[in-house]
């Protein structure tokens, strides 16, 4: 990739703010580390609690940025405590509405040098204000599939239609969920199952469905959107959006594209432990070492869902009856209300076929030659992390943008096969084993390893991704000269 500019003081400068979640976070960090190697200074603005848990697990230095890239924080009015590593969502949204846009103008406002620009999280609306009330410009980075920011874009016009909220909770079972809404743009043969989970509110008040509400009336304001996926994969729903707004900019899989300058010196400056919210456990990549390739299935339901404790033994006894080696991650405030404590006896069988950790670096075992099939809650960073690492996937989504992802894992990419919430310990087993041993997951294997080709051609130096990624650093350097 071609450096933009050298790096002064008239360089363009943008202030990314990223909704406070790992996936998030780690997806606008790996864009601005992409921009700042064009020539762009950044700074990256994180809410006080998750900045603090970053240097609970990475250490006192791990954000302390480097020349033309630094950070800082805004309070969003919740505990500070280091040592809670869980807010619930609805409580983290309402935060971020009632307590975040006078500190965020503030500190916008507050820098010696201009700002070029906003890069806001698409779920982080408040920016949004902040920039017409600054009179700075705004774009708009969407760390979803493009199918999942239409399913989010459409809230208010399925408002409109009454087609939500539900009635009551009887539509969660009656088969309201499966009424057709193929009208919108590239989601076509869609129902209203395959939505994020805001479709689910049973009120208008609903936290979930009135933040998703507020997040597509923003976007509707905005010029430049981007979004982290890249046009083969998603060339309907791509095609379907581009009219909608005057620059659209596909810009996935990151990774890929940061791995093209990985070895170069001005990337190696920028090499912050800033991605991991927990504390990585190497372990884990020691015991895959030793074993065969494609030999285990690694189980991971992201930095935020949670379980019951009875769907954690489920999920585990059926783990453990696959007959299949698995890499669990089991983090400590993975089971609601509960201690995640597996009994002896399930130990025991650990012992001889699996191994739990509490966090790790999932693309580094996503791409471990050991690793044959990944059983995820179907969170988009996990999803196009494992397809380009070329793992098929079970897939077993809980809420937000996951319903979506499953659907079209499964219908449309052929790289996933579903399986429900309930987790059944039967169930568990038999799609475990036919992801590992059967025919279903050698099909999918296939297919995934030409989604992979399909990326790795649309990040090389004349590829849609890498185009669209200098499309936007352009734009930026057009925007510090006007």
């Amino acid at each position: 990739m071609e450096t933009l500019v050298t790096t002064n003081e008239n360089n363009p400068h943008v202030v990314f703010i990223p909704f406070p979640a790992q996936s998030h976070i780690k997806c606008m960090l790996k864009l601005a580390k992409l921009l700042h190697h064009k020539g762009v200074h950044i700074t990256f603005v994180n809410t006080e609690f998750t900045h603090n848990r970053f240097i609970n697990s990475g250490g006192p230095h791990c954000l302390d940025g480097a020349p033309g890239f630094k950070f800082e924080t805004i309070p969003d009015g919740l505990t500070t405590d280091p040592d809670q590593t869980t807010q619930e969502l609805n409580e983290i949204r309402e935060a971020l509405l009632t307590n975040c846009l006078g500190p965020f103008v503030e500190l916008v406002a507050s820098h010696e040098t201009s700002v070029t620009c906003i890069i806001s999280d698409g779920f982080m609306p408040f920016a949004t204000y902040a920039a017409e009330k600054l009179g700075v410009p705004i774009m708009q980075f969407w760390t979803v599939a493009a199918c999942a920011f239409m399913g989010f874009y459409i809230a208010p016009d399925l408002l409109e239609k009454k087609l939500i909220p539900l009635q009551d909770e009887t539509c969660l079972t009656n088969g309201y969920l499966n009424t057709s809404i193929d009208w919108i743009p590239g989601l076509e043969g869609f129902n209203l199952k395959d939505l994020p989970s805001y479709t689910r509110a049973t009120d208008v008040n609903n936290t979930s469905l009135k933040y998703c509400v507020e997040s597509a009336k923003t976007a509707r304001k905005i010029s430049h959107i981007i979004i982290h996926t890249f046009d083969a994969l998603e060339s309907n729903v791509i095609k379907a959006i581009e009219p909608m707004f005057p620059n659209v900019y596909t810009v996935g899989p990151l990774q890929l594209l940061l791995n093209q300058i990985e070895n170069e010196e001005e990337t190696k400056k920028l090499d912050f432990n800033g991605y991991s919210l927990w504390k990585e456990e190497s372990e884990c990549i020691k015991w895959l070492n030793s074993k065969e390739p494609n030999s285990v299935v690694y189980v991971n339901f992201g930095s935020i869902t949670m379980m019951s404790l009875e769907q954690l033994m489920e999920l585990g006894w059926g783990l453990a009856n696959s007959n299949q080696y698995f890499l669990w991650i089991i983090r400590p405030d993975m089971v609601i209300g509960e201690s995640a404590i597996l009994p002896k006896e399930f130990e025991d069988i650990i012992k001889k076929r699996g191994f739990i950790a509490g966090w790790c670096s999932q693309e580094e075992v996503l791409n471990h030659p050991s690793v044959g099939g990944f059983l995820t809650h179907c969170g988009w960073g996990s999803i196009i992390e494992s397809l380009a690492a070329g793992v098929p996937m079970i897939c077993c989504p809980f809420y937000g943008d996951q319903p979506t992802n499953c659907r079209q894992m499964c219908k449309e990419w052929e790289a996933g096969m579903e399986i429900g919430n309930e987790v059944k310990r039967n169930e568990v087993e038999r799609v475990v084993a036919e992801l590992m041993v059967g025919d279903k997951g050698s099909q999918m294997r296939n297919k995934v390893k030409e989604w992979k080709k399909r990326m790795e051609i649309a990040t090389s130096p004349d590829g849609s991704s890498s185009l669209s990624v200098e499309k936007l650093a352009n734009e930026i350097s057009m925007l510090s000269r006007k």
